[in-house]
């Protein structure tokens, strides 16, 4: 299975899974073009060319939704949502968009994916992907870490996780108190903190870990790197 991380943040979202000549974007935090040049600058384009099978999206909100009912409707790509983010974002032409269950697998070509709901603010889910002989999880825009989360990634050869602010540089940022209790809150995002209690309680499987959807404003990624080293220490997953 081949992963590019095209973009991770408020800005935008989108990941790349490939594997058998199936190409899934989860999330379309970034239009054919930006997508395009990432893929050709990676070297993850090949022949295929910029365009995904499908697009799975996590939830409806716009850094992760973001350009999806464009894919769809002017270029003819499948958006897989589930029912809840459906009825929250447009997603394009009816007959391309594919809902699924946050509780069940679902397949794509040669990629199967199996959501798990997390607690945020819109219905999102964390997402384990499939292709066999590899299994990669991805998990972001989560205000604590749920039941059952860690045993739905524990395994994974790939783990993708949210490691979203520094507490101090929050208290002390400029965010106004509303926004900083909503980033704090169960439903909101993961601090590095919370990252690191699920890395340091990941049981072995796992040989590589991604800090995904830092702030720009409330995180530095020395402050993640390092408090993810500490919590990874002796185990055999590198950042």
């Amino acid at each position: 299975m081949q992963i590019t991380i095209i973009a991770s943040g408020s800005g935008g979202n989108a990941t790349l899974f490939a594997s058998r000549g199936t190409r899934v974007l989860v999330d379309a935090g970034v239009g054919p073009r930006v997508l395009a040049q990432c893929l050709a600058a990676a070297g993850a384009g090949g022949a295929l060319g910029w365009a995904p099978d499908a697009i799975v999206v996590t939830h409806a909100h716009a850094d992760h939704v973001g350009v999806a009912a464009k894919y769809n409707k002017k270029h003819k790509i499948p958006v897989y949502a589930s029912e809840a983010t459906a009825r929250a974002a447009a997603l394009g032409d009816p007959e391309r968009v594919r809902l699924f269950s946050s509780r069940e697998p679902f397949a794509i070509g040669a990629l199967t994916f199996s959501p798990k709901p997390l607690p945020h603010d819109a219905a999102q889910v964390a997402l384990v992907v499939d292709d066999g002989a590899r299994r990669a999880a991805l998990a972001t825009d989560l205000g604590e870490i749920p039941p059952g989360l860690l045993e739905h990634v524990a395994g994974c050869d790939v783990l993708m996780l949210e490691s979203n602010y520094d507490e101090d540089m929050l208290d002390a940022g400029p965010y106004p108190q509303h926004l900083k209790r909503r980033i704090r809150s169960a439903r909101g995002h993961l601090s590095n903190a919370q990252a690191c209690a699920l890395l340091a309680a990941l049981p072995g499987g796992t040989h590589t870990v991604a800090l995904m959807h830092l702030s720009e404003n409330n995180n530095r990624p020395e402050l993640a790197l390092d408090a993810a080293r500490d919590a990874l220490a002796g185990k055999r997953a590198r950042l």
